[in-house]
């Protein structure tokens, strides 16, 4: 009897579904580990690569950051390089969308757990329709990397100093990190690019569109392609576009004021145009992209340092390719502490409200995410001889998955390379999905209501 019953229990078990959050967790570690193991493979790279040094670029790929310890164009071979990129459009698009991807092309069924983990995954509010939309993302993302692949070839292949196969491949590779947010660039190491990727007028263009289009989030794209048909906007597309547009303004502006206008600038004395053209470049590149558009990056003034963290902690659009607390949370938190200071019962925007969980929702990720940027930057400090501006830099750039550095990530020791890597890992998950995964929460419903009491705040 007590055998039936026991294996009873272990069915059931068995049949329980894991939960979405959990998924999302375990599916972007199983990644991480299998693009380790990949990477440490002979024919992925030109010498032997570390277990440290492969692991950190895997993490780093999978997560759209950029941040890294080799040289990709040195350190890996031909095969290694598109291995890299592989892991970028996965960590991009989210390997939910893959997976989806590969059980109709399998034959599979989804099931509705499966469903609700992709519907997480792409910041959806419900699962409905979710596969053909999966299907409509895909195709949006392969075609507006391959119309950016073929601009930038037909840009590139007139430079002197690429060959033609390296003008595709390039194009190729730089369009898909470039819409991913990710950062990682084959011209750095490159002989005649000692300062990285071309930064004439054109590429930083066509990059720097990628990467805006990118950083908008998969809803919004998907709400501005049925605009056409619809002729409306949804209330999230209207804050992300205003947001977007605010910060990348304020972005340039900053920029131009501390690198272009102030005599120690690193734009200062060149022309109006050239320094506002990189200037807008670098605003867009800041917010979880990682690519520099200036020669002397880690000479930037302290003002555009400051200028920088900020962009890069509030980040990309939900959902999007890039990471942060996301311009969703920055909106939500501003909103309702405008309608506080109004006077207004509740969040308030466009003659629409917030609801209360929404606001609740995007003060715990501020708060989660300030304790996390804190804590890794406290750790590396404590065992690393670096200043504070550095590792602080450090640290926003992997939570906001953005790859931008002052020149500090090969100085980490291999604790500090764990600490960056994990705050990757949060930061392209996000706050609220690692903490739902970890801490089970009560589908119950209190029976007891406490009383209310006040304490002091502000």
């Amino acid at each position: 009897m007590t055998t039936l019953v026991a294996g009873r229990n272990l069915a059931r078990l068995r049949r329980k579904p894991i939960p979405p959050p959990l998924r999302l967790v375990g599916g972007l570690a199983l990644l991480i580990v299998i693009g380790t193991l990949l990477l440490l493979l002979p024919i992925s790279s030109t010498r032997p690569l570390t277990l440290m040094e492969a692991l950190f670029t895997a993490a780093s790929a999978l997560s759209v950051t950029g941040l890294s310890i080799i040289t990709p164009v040195q350190d890996l071979s031909p095969v290694g390089q598109i291995l890299l990129m592989l892991l970028i459009q996965v960590g991009g698009v989210g390997f939910m969308v893959v997976a989806v991807i590969i059980f109709r092309l399998l034959g599979r069924r989804i099931s509705f757990t499966d469903r609700i983990a992709l519907s997480d995954s792409l910041g959806l509010l419900s699962p409905a329709a979710i596969v053909t939309l999966t299907r409509r993302v895909l195709i949006t993302v392969v075609t507006i990397e391959a119309i950016g692949a073929m601009l930038l070839y037909l840009h590139w292949r007139t430079d002197p100093r690429l060959s033609e196969g390296q003008a595709f491949f390039y194009a190729m590779f730089h369009a898909v990190s470039a819409f991913c947010n990710a950062g990682f660039d084959l011209f750095t190491g490159t002989p005649g690019f000692e300062n990285g990727i071309p930064r004439d007028s054109i590429t930083l263009f066509i990059m720097g569109t990628l990467i805006l289009t990118g950083g908008l989030g998969i809803p919004v794209i998907a709400d501005l392609i049925s605009y056409a048909s619809e002729h409306k906007l949804s209330l999230h597309t209207r804050i992300t576009l205003i947001v977007v547009i605010l910060l990348v303004g304020i972005g340039t502006f900053g920029l131009w004021l501390s690198e272009g206008f102030d005599a120690d600038g690193t734009l200062h004395g060149q022309s109006l145009d050239r320094q506002l053209i990189v200037t807008t470049f670098q605003s867009i590149s800041a917010r979880t992209a990682g690519f520099s558009g200036m020669d002397s990056f880690e000479a930037l003034t302290p003002a555009s340092q400051l200028l920088l963290i900020t962009l890069m902690f509030i980040g990309c659009a939900p959902a999007s390719m890039g990471g942060g607390i996301t311009t969703g949370t920055f909106a939500v938190l501003s909103i309702s502490l405008w309608s506080y200071a109004r006077g207004l019962p509740t969040a308030q925007f466009a003659g629409r409200s917030l609801a209360t969980g929404m606001v609740r929702r995007a003060a715990a990720v501020l708060t989660i995410s300030l304790f996390v940027v804190l804590f890794a930057s406290w750790l590396i400090v404590a065992t690393h001889d670096a200043t504070l501006d550095q590792v602080v830099f450090e640290v926003v750039s992997a939570f906001a998955t953005c790859g931008l550095t002052l020149g500090f990530t090969s100085k980490l020791n291999t604790f500090g390379q764990l600490i960056i890597i994990a705050v990757m890992f949060w930061g392209r998950l996000g706050a609220l999905t690692i903490i739902t995964a970890i801490a089970r929460q009560s589908t119950t419903p209190q029976p007891i209501t406490y009383p209310e009491e006040q304490i002091l705040i502000g």
